[in-house]
């Protein structure tokens, strides 16, 4: 592909409105974006370990270049910080600091960061600011921008939240090159779920270059962050509080928090793991059900295992000493507690075709117990 370009794209949402800057060294512009966003305030980074040992100095660098006063919460990396235990400790330290309404919260990290300090600042004051610099594909694909924010617990994912939007998000593509294959693949799978429900010809670019994206190439990063970000940002705003379209970006997620939930939101499986299991498993209800053409789902599954994504419950870390976890009875009891169940009935996203995705509650439980058999 051509030299990678800086690009912005736009989240239109009236006065709460904000843009997305991605490419190549974005980070730099921490400090100029306070500065123009709180002309007064002072910045509180949340981050975890992992990731203040690698970009931690060069956000406050920026800071301290624009004038900012700054402090910083680190936490444990991994999911397990999307807790109440850890939720409290951050609002304790936000409290501290004596954030003010013309603060901002720097949320630096992945996606388990970008939840829990945009939900932290969501319920601090009532509402206080925040940024988000997201340093994983996952987070700059998909989580950072939207406003969900939220914690775990132990009945499932995400069960207890806010939608609360940014003021900024800063997507440096650069910070990719720290992360390790699977995770970066983990992000990967939120890609491919952009070609898979709303866009056959983003697919069609991912096969081709697909490969490349994950090995490195920056202008392919870049251009599929763009394309990610670009469908995200119109549903989002079309349909903010997702009350209707914006579920479609659901897809493949009833199963995957199922499985998430199963394995006890662990390293054994990634979100994005989970992600692409469950986008192979809706595309088999699809077929199953009738409403799909086989080869469509296949075309699926091959191009997400052929970059190294599991596309089967059985490709689970341990997954033999977890056999009892993952049964099909296990997997339906978690779908139960998601969000999306309305009148007890489970809401999923299938599709047409690739590209195509929609969303019902018409789906036979002995439907979905024979695909996870089958899987």
């Amino acid at each position: 592909m051509a030299d990678p370009v800086n690009v912005t794209v736009p989240v239109a949402l009236g006065d709460r409105a904000y843009d997305v800057h991605i490419g190549v060294g974005v980070i730099d512009r921490l400090g100029q974006g306070v500065r123009d966003l709180f002309p007064r305030g002072r910045a509180l980074i949340v981050t975890d370990e992992h990731v203040a040992a690698l970009h931690l100095g060069r956000a406050i660098a920026s800071l301290d270049g624009a004038g900012i006063r700054h402090e910083t919460i680190i936490v444990p990396a991994g999911e397990g910080s999307k807790s109440f235990a850890v939720l409290e400790q951050v609002l304790s330290r936000l409290l501290d600091f004596r954030i003010e309404r013309r603060d901002a919260v720097v949320a630096l990290g992945g996606g388990v960061i970008g939840d829990l300090a945009g939900f932290a600042a969501s319920i601090a004051k009532r509402g206080v600011d925040f940024i988000q610099v997201p340093t994983t594909l996952l987070s700059q694909v998909d989580s950072s921008v939207g406003g969900k924010t939220g914690i775990n617990t132990p009945q499932g994912k995400n069960l207890v939240g806010a939608f609360h939007q940014p003021r900024l998000v800063l997507a440096d593509t650069a910070l990719l090159e720290t992360l390790p294959r699977r995770e970066l693949l983990a992000g990967y799978a939120e890609v491919v779920k952009y070609g898979l429900l709303g866009d056959a010809g983003f697919f069609d670019w991912l096969e081709v270059h697909g490969t490349a994206l994950v090995d490195g190439d920056q202008a392919a990063r870049i251009e599929a962050v763009r394309r990610s970000v670009s469908a995200k940002a119109g549903v989002v705003s079309r349909d903010e509080k997702e009350t209707g379209e914006r579920a479609l970006l659901n897809l493949g997620h009833t199963f995957g928090h199922a499985l998430e939930a199963a394995t006890g939101f662990g390293q054994r499986l990634l979100h994005g793991e989970g992600v692409a299991i469950g986008m192979r498993l809706a595309f088999d209800l699809s077929v199953d059900l009738g409403l799909c053409p086989g080869q469509d789902a296949l075309r699926a599954r091959r191009h997400m295992a052929a970059v190294g994504l599991p596309v089967s419950p059985s490709d689970i870390e341990d997954a033999a000493l977890i056999a009892s976890e993952l049964t099909p009875e296990a997997l339906i009891h978690h779908m139960a507690q998601d969000k999306k169940v309305k009148d007890g009935k489970l809401t999923f996203i299938l599709a047409r075709r690739i590209g195509e995705a929609f969303i019902t509650q018409d789906v036979p439980v002995a439907a979905v117990d024979r695909v996870l058999r089958a899987a």
